[in-house]
């Protein structure tokens, strides 16, 4: 069985798509798919006090699998948290995102698309490795977190490179 790699985004294409949203939790709700890397039911039920802003870390509770997980915040998302809860529904995030996307950066992509181009940008441009983002998303087996993660063309020409 082939297994289509699934879409993802850059950060720059990201950071434009998100800068023109005007509402605040939309935003909100969008850089927590993208730098978070959560899913769009976990974004809508995450509130205020799931995260701790002393230790800079979110409770995510009962996620995929009724299983809990504690991630630190990324400090791109760590003053929007003051817009929690999202008072928005899963579909209508959905919606939104791809009419930003087409937009702004004119693809066609899902919520969804947010967390793998966020477990991508971990690992190729944070140069985190593959056993930390599996953490940070949540997943049991490492053989999913790969599936979550692209190496670009361009990433592989940049390490070969870079000591050069």
């Amino acid at each position: 069985m082939k297994l289509k790699i699934p879409e993802t985004i850059t950060k720059e294409e990201f950071d434009k798509m998100a800068f023109s949203v005007k509402d605040k939790q939309r935003r909100l709700a969008f850089m927590l798919g993208f730098y978070q890397a959560m899913r769009v039911s976990e974004v809508v039920r995450l509130n205020p006090s799931d995260i701790n802003k002393e230790t800079k870390m979110i409770h995510i509770k009962q996620a995929k699998g009724s299983r809990d997980r504690i991630i630190p915040i990324a400090p791109e998302v760590f003053r929007g948290l003051k817009y929690l809860p999202i008072e928005v529904g899963i579909r209508a995030l959905q919606v939104s995102l791809k009419k930003y996307a087409k937009e702004t950066i004119k693809k066609d992509i899902h919520f969804h698309t947010l967390r793998h181009s966020g477990a991508t940008y971990y690992l190729n441009k944070k140069k985190w490795d593959l056993r930390s983002i599996q953490r940070f998303l949540g997943h049991s087996k490492i053989e999913t977190t790969t599936i979550y993660t692209h190496v670009s063309p361009d990433d592989l020409r940049d390490r070969m490179w870079e000591n050069e």
